[in-house]
């Protein structure tokens, strides 16, 4: 069993930059979750993220460092493999242990398990055990980010250890890629908003699925987004009551302008209308949407405007259940990050405070280390009431 144990203690304020509708310079602190010489490490939104009171777990994948790769991500995609960070004392340190070793132990995108050790998915035979209990949790994961097909673990012990792999169907699509956006309904209830592949293969346009016999079966409620030529993937989403759901989406338009989109259901998830869009410039690349209920009834929405010349870590809230959305506050600028950088997790831990978890990097700084690292920024949303 691989377990790395990290204790950083490293503490960053935020600098002079500013966003439109920043108050004034808040305190915000900076912490490392993961950070390795000759590692790439990204993609926080790409899996699950789960709290506890203080005790946080949360996933992302680890690689060997390579430069000079085509494209954006500086790694070797052969030596790509799924991690955990879980924390005990709210994000401030952290303890990393790789995924193959605790049950999740079929390969996937960016999680190459090589052939001789790599279980392959089966049908689910058995109900998966009481989706209320605290100590349950479901991930889905996936082959590639167009078509899938998709798969899934669960556990009984907070993330101690996985069961599975399992098939997750597609249902009658043309195939379904899915990350980690479910929601407990009852012991056996469940929905998850999914992306599904477009008529072409290609990502994508968001589902909204249930299964109520334990995982068993599951049925497509409905599409909350349609096809288009750009696409809508990687939703966050909440259940405002009983019969209200509200879910934020990573967008990209046809003419490659890339935002996060929001909408609203108020009868179970049969139908979804188009809200006002809470982050309409998410900069070159685009942001997946980390979106949160806060204990005062607030919404808080993560996210990362990403550029070659400086990626940026913000923050909206919402006072109407995501009617509405207040100016964008700036956690982050300033130290040399370029667009290979972002990819949200976000939760509140016990003593209110968000703990917003990402990737991000120094390039653009010539006397800083090139490595991608798991990053999380810490503060207090009471600040701006």
């Amino acid at each position: 069993m691989n377990i790395k144990v990290l204790f950083l203690g490293l503490v960053f304020t935020l600098g002079s930059g500013m966003a439109i509708g920043q108050q004034k310079d808040k305190s915000v602190e900076h912490r490392v979750v993961f950070q390795e010489d000759g590692k790439y490490a990204g993609w926080p939104a790409n899996h699950g993220i789960w709290a506890w009171g203080d005790e946080i777990l949360v996933g992302f994948v680890e690689a060997s460092f390579k430069e000079a790769q085509p494209g954006l991500h500086t790694y070797d995609p052969k030596t790509a493999e799924n991690q955990y960070a879980r924390s005990l004392d709210g994000g401030e340190t952290w303890t990393i242990q790789d995924a193959y070793s605790l049950g999740q132990t079929a390969s996937g995108n960016d999680n190459n398990i090589a052939p001789d050790r790599a279980d392959v998915p089966t049908v689910l035979s058995e109900p998966m055990p009481d989706f209320t209990s605290e100590d349950f949790l479901l991930t889905f994961l996936r082959q590639n980010n167009h078509n899938g097909p998709s798969l899934f673990y669960y556990s009984e012990d907070k993330g101690a250890h996985w069961k599975g792999p399992y098939v997750f169907r597609n249902m009658g699509t043309p195939g379904i890629a899915n990350r980690t956006d479910y929601h407990v309904e009852g012991k056996q209830a469940l929905s998850a908003f999914v992306t599904s592949a477009k008529t072409n293969s290609k990502e994508g346009k968001v589902g909204f699925v249930r299964t109520t016999d334990g995982g068993l079966t599951w049925s497509l409620v409905s599409w909350v987004t349609s096809e288009h030529g750009g696409f809508d993937i990687m939703p966050s989403s909440i259940r405002l009551d009983e019969n209200t759901w509200l879910t934020t989406i990573r967008t990209r338009l046809e003419n490659g302008e890339n935002l996060i989109s929001s909408y609203l259901s108020k009868d179970n998830g049969s139908t979804w209308s188009r809200l006002r869009d809470p982050a309409p410039d998410t900069g070159r690349g685009g942001s997946p949407p980390a979106l949160v209920k806060l204990k005062d009834g607030r919404l808080a929405l993560g996210y990362i405007h990403r550029s070659d010349f400086g990626s940026r870590v913000h923050v909206r809230f919402s006072s109407d259940d995501g009617l509405s959305w207040s100016d964008e506050i700036l956690l982050r600028s300033g130290d040399g990050a370029n667009r290979d950088a972002g990819y949200p997790r976000m939760i509140q831990r016990a003593d209110g405070k968000l703990v917003m978890i990402y990737y991000w990097n120094h390039v653009n700084d010539k006397d800083a280390k090139p490595y991608r690292y798991i990053a999380a920024t810490i503060f207090d949303p009471g600040q701006w009431k």
